[in-house]
């Protein structure tokens, strides 16, 4: 199999995974105190009545936290079922079925946020995620991001199971049918890297570890 069919496979999997999950997905939910703090920063920095981009929104778990201080949100997410969640909220002012790939809009948002989503991106779609998310700002505006990080020995079993079945994974990449098909774990020397390429300047950053992974929780600039 070609990586791009294998790819493809995979985003199609973690979709499926999600429309899944959606009906019951806020009853399991993860750590989040982090991410709650950080949303919270972001917010302030954006106008009275601005606009947020929360993308991927998942089921709008962050609608009302924006609402709530006075400013709007607007959501993105390849997931039908979890749109579905997110629209009976009533808060967004629009939701879009888009992926991070396909996200086109042109410094329309006060402030953007992508929280616990990176994780399902393919090393290939970095850097082209990453130029989306910062031409969706407006200037001098700032998003929100989180990194899942993963325990490197178990990087380095999931790499060589991947291999030993033939498939054309990269270092990094792990395959679990229980977190959407598809993670991948670049490390932070290479994130460091897409973010420079991207003009996207480190503000603020956070550690949270839970068990063998966790989040790195960053605060940037669209420079």
């Amino acid at each position: 199999m070609d990586r791009r069919t294998w790819l493809e496979e995979r985003r199609a999997a973690m979709i499926a995974g999600y429309d899944t999950q959606a009906s019951t997905y806020d009853e399991h939910p993860y750590p989040a105190e982090a991410q709650g703090r950080f949303v919270d920063r972001l917010v302030e920095t954006c106008r009275v009545a601005g606009v947020i981009l929360d993308a991927p929104c998942g089921t709008g778990r962050y609608f009302a936290r924006i609402a709530t201080a006075g400013r709007r949100v607007v959501g993105i997410d390849q997931s039908r079922g979890m749109l579905e969640q997110a629209r009976v909220r009533g808060i967004a002012e629009a939701l879009h079925r888009l992926g991070l790939q396909e996200l086109a809009f042109e410094r329309e948002f006060d402030g953007v946020m992508t929280v616990d989503a990176m994780e399902h991106v393919f090393p290939e779609d970095w850097p082209l995620v990453l130029a989306n998310l910062q031409r969706a700002v407006r200037p001098n505006g700032h998003l929100y991001i989180t990194v899942e990080e993963f325990d490197g020995a178990d990087i380095d079993a999931a790499f060589t199971a991947l291999q030993a079945s033939g498939l054309p994974a990269v270092h990094g990449e792990v395959v679990e049918g229980e977190t959407g098909g598809y993670h991948y774990y670049p490390g932070r020397e290479r994130v460091l890297g897409w973010l420079a390429d991207a003009s996207l300047g480190i503000v603020a950053e956070e550690t949270q570890h839970i068990d063998n992974w966790g989040y790195w929780h960053l605060f940037l600039r669209a420079r």
